[in-house]
C-alpha cells in the first residue's frame, strides 16, 4: 500500500470545508461574546439604580422633590432631594424611562424649577460612531477567534471539543516492527493473521471467511500492549490511529459519542487500517450499578458498540484495544462480532526476558563479560518495560563509573537497584543492630541452603538501601518454573521466617526488620489455603477470589464469616509449623549460623558460592564428629 496517503487528521490550509466551519465557529463566538458583554454591562450599570415608574418621577417633579436629572437616549436619572441628603456612600439614583417627544423642553422646564440637568449630546455622526464601536468590538473578537480555533482544530462548535483526537501513525513514522516486539511470541502469532488479512483481504473474501472486527489486548501494565499494536501497524504498512479511552469521557455529554463518529470516520477515508484504543476500560466499563457509570460514559459506550458494528470487514478497518482489567468491561463490547477475539500479552517467561534483554541492548555498548541469560534467569516475573529500565540504569551507572561499555556488574548491580534501591552510605547501625541484621539475613540463607526444594541463594548483604531494607539475601531460580509443590510453598514459607527465627534462637528478642517476611509468608499462607486447596482441614474448598489479576492481583474473600476464621486459624497454624521449623533447623545448626553472621560482619557482603561453601565444610566435618563420639 502506498505510504503517501494523505493524513485525514491534518487539516490543510487551503480546504474550504474546513476554513468555512473555522470561520463561522468565530463568527457565532464572537457575536455570543458581545451579546455577553452588552447584558453584562447593562446589569451591573442597572444595579446601581433603583428602578421606578415615570409617574414616581413626575411625582417628584411636581412636588419639588428633585436634586439632579441626567437624561440619556434611553433613559431619565435622577435623585430626590431626601437622597442627596444622605451620605455619599449611601446614596442611590432612581431610573425611570424616557418618553417619547420632546426631552428638551422636559430639560427647560426642570431647569426652570432650580434643578440641576444633564442631558446627552446628540450630533448627526452619533449612530455611525456607535456602529463603528461595535463593529470594530467584533472584528477583534472575531481575528481572536479565529486564531484560536485555528489551533484547536476549528472543527465544530467552541473550537472542536467533539473532534477526534486520534494521531495517525504512518508506518514510517511508528518504525515499529516485530523485529523490536520480543518475549512474546503467541500475542505475535495471534496478530500475524489479522497482518495477513490486510494485505490480502480477497484470500480471505474468496472462501467466505470474516476477519473479527475487534481484538483485545490484556495483559499487565509494561508487557508491551501498546507496543503490539504499533508493531502490527509497522508490519502491515497501514494508517495507525491511536488514541486512549479517556480522550473519548469529556465534561460536556455527547461529545464522546461526537469523537467516536468522527474517529470512525476518519477511518474510513483511508481503511484499510488500525484503530488502536488503549485503555479501553476507561470508556467500556460495564454499565451495571457495581462498578458505577454515568450518562456520558453510556453515551460514548453505545456510540462506539455502533460504529463497530457498522463497518465491514471487508473495508479493512481493525480495532485493536488494551487493556490490564478485563473483567470490568461492559459484556456487549465483547460479544461476537466486536471485541471477540481475546489476545494475552503475559509476562514473559526465561526464554522471553533474554530475547527482550537482546533488544534492549542492540544499542548499549556491552563487555565481553555480559551474560544476559544469568539477568534473565534473576529477573523471574519482570515485564519488558522493568528490562527496559534496568538495561537503562546499567548504562547511566556505566557511565558513572566512567567505563565506555557496560559489564556484568553494572547488570546484577542496577537489577539490585530496582527490587531494593540504591546503597545508604551514610546510615550508620550501631554494634547490636549490625549484628541483629546480620544474623536475621544469615538466618534466611541459612534455612533455604539447608532445605530441600528451595532456590539457591545468590547473594547476602547486610548494607542499608533506600528501599527501607537495611539487609536482604537474594536467591535466583536455577531454572524457570512454573509449578510449585506444597512442599516448595512450605520450604519457602520456612526461609521467610528464618529471620526471625534465628533473632530469638540467638538474642530472644523480636525486632521491627521481620514485618516484610511476616507479610509476605502471611499472604502465601492464606493463598495455600484459601486459593490452592492445600489445607488438611478446609481440604479443596477455595474461599477467595482473585480480582485484577493482572494488576495487584489482591484475593477477597468470598465465604462466611465463619469460614474466614477456620482460614485465619488455619493459616496461623502454617505459620505456626513454618516457625517452628526454623527454629529446630537454626538451633540444630548454631555453630554454622554463627560462623556465617560472624564472616558476615566482617565482610558486609557475601556470595553464594561462600555460604555454600561453610555449609559443605560443615556437612563433611559431620561424620568425623560422630565416629569420635
Amino acid at each position: 500500500m502506498d505510504n503517501k496517503q494523505k493524513d485525514p487528521n491534518n487539516h490543510k490550509p487551503n480546504n474550504e470545508g474546513d476554513r468555512g466551519k473555522q470561520i463561522g465557529t468565530a463568527v457565532i463566538i464572537s457575536l455570543a461574546l458581545i451579546l455577553l458583554f452588552s447584558w453584562v454591562y447593562n446589569t451591573i450599570s442597572n444595579s446601581q439604580y433603583t428602578q421606578t415608574t415615570y409617574s414616581d418621577f413626575m411625582e417628584a417633579k411636581e412636588t419639588g422633590n428633585l436634586e439632579e436629572v441626567e437624561i440619556r437616549l434611553d433613559r431619565i436619572l435622577y435623585m430626590t432631594r431626601e437622597e442627596a441628603a444622605k451620605d455619599p456612600a449611601q446614596q442611590r439614583a432612581c431610573y425611570t424611562g424616557l418618553p417619547v417627544g420632546d426631552y428638551m423642553a422636559l430639560a427647560n422646564e426642570l431647569e426652570a424649577m432650580g434643578v440641576k440637568v444633564d442631558v446627552p449630546i446628540v450630533e448627526d455622526n452619533s449612530m455611525i460612531i456607535s456602529i463603528l464601536y461595535y463593529v470594530m468590538m467584533f472584528a477583534i473578537l472575531f481575528f481572536f477567534m479565529r486564531s484560536l480555533t485555528r489551533r484547536m482544530g476549528g472543527d465544530g462548535m467552541m473550537g472542536g471539543f467533539g473532534k477526534s483526537k486520534a494521531k495517525v501513525y504512518m508506518e514510517k513514522q511508528t518504525g515499529v516492527t516485530f523485529k523490536d516486539v520480543a518475549g512474546q511470541d503467541e500475542a505475535k502469532e495471534s496478530l500475524q493473521e489479522i497482518i495477513d488479512f490486510l494485505h490480502n483481504p480477497q484470500k480471505y473474501t474468496a472462501i467466505g471467511a470474516k476477519l473479527p472486527k475487534g481484538a483485545l489486548l490484556v495483559g499487565s501494565p509494561g508487557t508491551g500492549k501498546t507496543l503490539l499494536a504499533k508493531a502490527v501497524a509497522g508490519e502491515a504498512d497501514v494508517p495507525f490511529f491511536s488514541i486512549s479511552g479517556s480522550d473519548f469521557v469529556e465534561m460536556f455529554v455527547g461529545m464522546g459519542a461526537s469523537r467516536v463518529r468522527d474517529l470512525f470516520q476518519q477511518a474510513q477515508k483511508v481503511a484499510p487500517c488500525i484503530i488502536f484504543i488503549d485503555e479501553i476500560d476507561a470508556v467500556g466499563r460495564s454499565r451495571d450499578n457495581r462498578y458505577g457509570s454515568n450518562s456520558e460514559q453510556e453515551q460514548t459506550l453505545n456510540q462506539l458498540l455502533n460504529e463497530i458494528d457498522g463497518f465491514e470487514p471487508s473495508k479493512g478497518i481493525v480495532c485493536l484495544a488494551a487493556t490490564n482489567r478485563p473483567e470490568i468491561l461492559d459484556k456487549a463490547l465483547l460479544r461476537p462480532g466486536r471485541f471477540d477475539r481475546r489476545i494475552i500479552v503475559d509476562r514473559p517467561n526465561l526464554q522471553g526476558r533474554l530475547d527482550t534483554l537482546k533488544v534492549h541492548t542492540r544499542k548499549i555498548k556491552l563487555s565481553e563479560d555480559v551474560d544476559l541469560r544469568k539477568i534473565a534467569q534473576a529477573t523471574a516475573g519482570a515485564v519488558g518495560a522493568d528490562l527496559a529500565n534496568l538495561v537503562n540504569e546499567a548504562a547511566l551507572r556505566a557511565v558513572r563509573k566512567g567505563r565506555k561499555a557496560v559489564n556484568q556488574e553494572d547488570l546484577l548491580v542496577s537489577f539490585e537497584t530496582v527490587i531494593a534501591g540504591t546503597e545508604k552510605k551514610n546510615t550508620v547501625l550501631t554494634d547490636m543492630e549490625k549484628r541483629l541484621v546480620a544474623y536475621h539475613e544469615v538466618g534466611h540463607a541459612l534455612v533455604a541452603a539447608l532445605e530441600k526444594h528451595s532456590q539457591p541463594v545468590s547473594k547476602i548483604t547486610i548494607v542499608p538501601h533506600t528501599s527501607g531494607a537495611l539487609g536482604y539475601t537474594m536467591q535466583m531460580p536455577e531454572e524457570e518454573k512454573f509449578l510449585s509443590t506444597a512442599d516448595e510453598l512450605r520450604t519457602e514459607l520456612r526461609t521467610l521466617v528464618g529471620g526471625r527465627a534465628a533473632e530469638a534462637v540467638v538474642f530472644g528478642v523480636q525486632t521491627t526488620g521481620a514485618s516484610n517476611d511476616i507479610q509476605r509468608a502471611t499472604s502465601l499462607a492464606r493463598a495455600m489455603v484459601s486459593q490452592y486447596g492445600m489445607s488438611e482441614k478446609l481440604g479443596l474448598m477455595s474461599t477467595a477470589s482473585v480480582s485484577n489479576q493482572y494488576l495487584d492481583g489482591q484475593a477477597y474473600m468470598d465465604c462466611s464469616q465463619t469460614t474466614a476464621y477456620e482460614v485465619d486459624q488455619e493459616v496461623k497454624q502454617i505459620l505456626d509449623s513454618a516457625y517452628a521449623d526454623a527454629k529446630r533447623i537454626l538451633t540444630e545448626n548454631r555453630s554454622l549460623l554463627d560462623e556465617i553472621s560472624e564472616y558476615l560482619l566482617v565482610k558486609e557482603t557475601i556470595t553464594g558460592d561462600e555460604l555454600m561453601a561453610y555449609v559443605n565444610a560443615d556437612k563433611q566435618r559431620l561424620p568425623e564428629a560422630e565416629t569420635e563420639e
